[in-house]
């Protein structure tokens, strides 16, 4: 089994009411890739300027991450963003973004990240991910997506749309993309745009997991610290995606499906425990074993 993520390698500057960091280790590829190498052989695919240390792409090999198409562009600066969290930190308030490298971005994908069984396309401009597309043979493609998407290139995220199979979106822009104030009713456009599978990303609220013939939701898991959400999503992506890929042929059954979405809250739950990478930095299969068990308890309830 094997995955491939396309998106973002970033450095971010975060300040929440627990603390800040200053230029970070972030970006969608990143989180994703972390999270996902605990279930899959990941390929991870983005550029970087002269100012990534080989330190960054280390931590990355660590987890057993391909990085041959991490993409070094001399002369260029590695995408920056500045960022803070209020009291509500569902909601991320941007300071300051430095595309840098990332604005000229044109994926460069060897053969191995090609011909990955799971393709991921991360948060970038929807003809990019297209194109992406165009040149994979994954048997399972999902997609991220963004507000600046759906406002400035909305008729070329549908086409883009039409062309995976998993929509993973939070759930404000899903209703955003299809002008429907009720989210199920909101995800069923979506699904009628191609997707078969949606998932709809609720912050600390979990996630609902939306298929044409159900539809299964789950709390996020309940946390006492909670110091930085930064990248949480992503890390939920990797954690559904990677699970998807471990499963193989069953990936798309019901249960797998919704022991996914378990999966992905138990990643998104370590990653916004500490700043950045540094929770899943030292995560253990252990721990997500534990965590697993603890949401199923959790959610279980006896019917009488």
């Amino acid at each position: 089994m094997s995955l491939t993520v396309v998106g973002s390698i970033a450095f971010d500057s975060v300040r929440t009411p627990f603390g800040e960091r200053e230029r970070m280790l972030g970006g969608s590829a990143v989180h994703f890739a972390l999270a996902a190498s605990f279930f899959s052989d990941v390929h991870v695919v983005g550029p970087v300027g002269d100012d990534f240390a080989d330190e960054h792409v280390d931590l990355l090999r660590s987890r057993g991450v391909a990085v041959d198409d991490i993409e070094h562009i001399a002369g260029g600066r590695t995408f920056f963003w500045r960022g803070h969290y209020e009291i509500d930190m569902n909601l991320a308030h941007t300071d300051d973004t430095q595309l840098g490298v990332f604005a000229d971005f044109e994926p460069k994908l060897s053969e191995e990240s090609r011909s990955a069984d799971v393709l991921f396309l991360g948060n970038i401009q929807p003809d990019l991910q297209r194109r992406v597309r165009g040149q994979c043979a994954a048997r399972l493609a999902a997609l991220d997506s963004m507000n600046l998407w759906i406002e400035t290139t909305r008729d070329s995220l549908i086409e883009a749309l039409r062309e995976v199979d998993c929509a993973l979106l939070n759930d404000s822009e899903v209703r955003m993309l299809t002008e429907e104030p009720n989210l199920a009713r909101a995800a069923r456009k979506v699904m009628e745009l191609g997707p078969r599978i949606v998932v709809a990303k609720r912050g600390e609220y979990g996630a609902v997991l939306f298929t044409p013939d159900a539809f299964f939701a789950l709390p996020g898991f309940l946390l006492e610290d909670v110091r930085d959400p930064t990248g949480a999503g992503d890390s939920f992506a990797g954690g559904f995606l990677g699970y998807l890929d471990m499963q193989g042929m069953a990936a798309l059954s019901d249960g797998a499906l919704r022991r996914a979405v378990a999966y992905g809250s138990v990643l998104a739950s370590f990653n916004v425990e500490e700043f950045g990478t540094e929770r899943v930095a030292r995560l253990t299969e252990d721990e997500i074993s534990e965590r697993y068990e603890a949401l199923r308890t959790m959610t279980h309830f006896e019917v009488g």
